[in-house]
Order: structure tokens, then sequence, then C-alpha cells
């Protein structure tokens, strides 16, 4: 039972972490709840239909095809978060000042968080279809009553959904003014996380064989399947023995992205100052 529940919550954290930094960072912006309601929703839902097609995915293209459905699912998440950093964060202060006229709320606070909700949806379908086979498989292999099966289940969800709870708590008390800049960064290490997760597949795959050898092995300190270790990966994409390939892609992801966000910054200050001497 213990177990069980173990599995289940080290799932779900994943999921509830970020759907928790994704909320803390859109606090304040109007619609939020409903979009991120929404992909949460959608996600759900998903996860359960692709856990039932599951076993017809795996024969795909000569048995890759969950590598391929994780490995699509995890590019969309990296290309949205992308956006994000890219694009929204350098105008999420002035889109948040906007979202909270009269007349505009709703239009800001859709671009906002459309590629957010996807990113939220991408998210739990990711990780709740892991779930949904897992208890599934315990339910007709398992030796225990479907009683005490659910129970631990249960505990285990509550217990990821709480810790995504703390986080959103924990950045709500961070000053507005300071928000931005941790949201930022949070969401950039998430971008790194996906893209590391995403050269992992590839890995197993044979899609590169590239830089298969492991970067580090720090399993005997710090193992991943430790509480510590669970919540490092969630928020940080922290592998205990990442390879090669995986340390290249997380860096060179969150390198690019920050690249281009200064970059959009700059424009956009640069367009700001333009305006402001036509108009004087």
């Amino acid at each position: 039972m213990f177990g069980t529940g173990l599995v289940v919550f080290r799932e779900t954290l994943e999921a509830a972490l970020f759907v928790g930094i994704i909320a803390a960072t859109t606090r304040g912006v109007m619609n939020r709840t409903r979009w991120l309601s929404f992909g949460v929703a959608a996600g759900a839902f998903g996860s359960v239909l692709m856990a039932s097609a599951m076993g017809q995915m795996s024969s795909w293209a000569n048995g890759i095809g969950q590598d391929i459905v994780t490995a699509c699912i995890l590019s969309i998440s990296l290309c949205m978060l992308s956006w994000h950093c890219i694009w929204v964060s350098p105008n999420s202060h002035q889109m948040i000042q906007d979202a909270k006229q009269i007349g505009t709320s709703t239009a800001q606070g859709n671009q906002t968080l459309w590629a957010l909700a996807i990113a939220v949806a991408l998210s739990v379908l990711r990780e709740g279809a892991e779930t949904v086979l897992f208890v599934a498989g315990l339910m007709t292999g398992s030796s225990e009553s479907q009683g005490l099966l659910i129970s631990s289940v249960a505990i285990g969800l509550a217990m990821g959904a709480f810790a995504g709870w703390l986080i959103y708590k924990g950045l709500g008390q961070v000053k507005p003014q300071r928000l931005f800049a941790v949201s930022y960064i949070l969401i950039l290490m998430l971008a790194g996380s996906l893209a590391s997760q995403l050269a992992k597949t590839a890995n197993q795959a044979d899609w590169i064989s590239l830089f298969g050898e492991h970067a580090w092995d720090i399993s005997s300190l710090l193992p991943n399947d430790s509480a510590i270790g669970m919540v490092l990966h969630g928020v940080l994409g922290f592998d205990a023995s990442p390879t090669q390939l995986q340390v290249l892609f997380y860096l060179g992801t969150t390198v690019l992205i920050w690249t281009a966000a200064k970059r959009m910054k700059l424009l956009i200050s640069q367009r700001r100052i333009d305006r402001l001497s036509n108009t004087s």
C-alpha cells in the first residue's frame, strides 16, 4: 500500500508542481482560473484516453509508438513554455496592468494564458496517463483489496496536489515586483527540464546515439526516488544520473531561450523609446 501511494505521489508531484508554478506566475491576470482549470481538466480526460490506447500506440512504428507520442507531447510543451519566456514574459508587466482595465481584461488575459493552458494540459496528460496505467495494472494483478489500493492512490494524489499548492502559496509570498523575475527563472528551468526529458526519450528510443554516457551519477547520495529528489526533479528537472545529451539539451535550451528573451526585451524597450520620441 505504501509503495502504491509513493508511486502515485511521484507521478502527481511533477504535474502538481508544474501547475502550481504556472498558477503563481499568472496571479493577477483575469480569467486565469478558468484557463488553467480547463488545462487540468483536459489533461486529466486526455490521460484516461491515452492510457486506454497505450497498448495500441506501443505497437506503432515498429514498437516505438509510445516514445513518439511522448516526444511529441514534450516538444509541444517545450514550445509553449519557450513562447511564454520569449514573448509573454517581456510583456507580462504591461499585460497584467492592461488586464485590470475594464474592456481589455478578457483579450489580454487570453493572450497571456492560452499557451500556458496548453502546457498545463500536456503536463497533466503525460503524468496522468502513467498514473492511470500503473493503477490499472495494480488492480488487475495485485492481491491487495481494491479498497486499500484506492485509498493509497487517493493519498498519493492528495499529497502530490498539496505539494503543488505549497509551491503556489510560497510564490504568493514573493513581492509583486520580484515575482516576474522569480517566475521567469522557474518557467525557464521547467523548459530546460522538458528538454532534458526529450533528450532522455531520444536516447532510450535510439534516435540519438551520441552523448549517451552518464555525465555524473550521484544516485547514492540523492536518489531520484527520494523525497528531495522528486521535488527537485519537479521544480528544477533534477536527475541524479543524467546522460551527457540531457545536460546539453538542458543547458542549450535555457541559454537559447534566455538569449532570445533578452533580445525581445531590448526590442520592446527600443520600440517604447521610439514611440515616446515620435509623440514628443
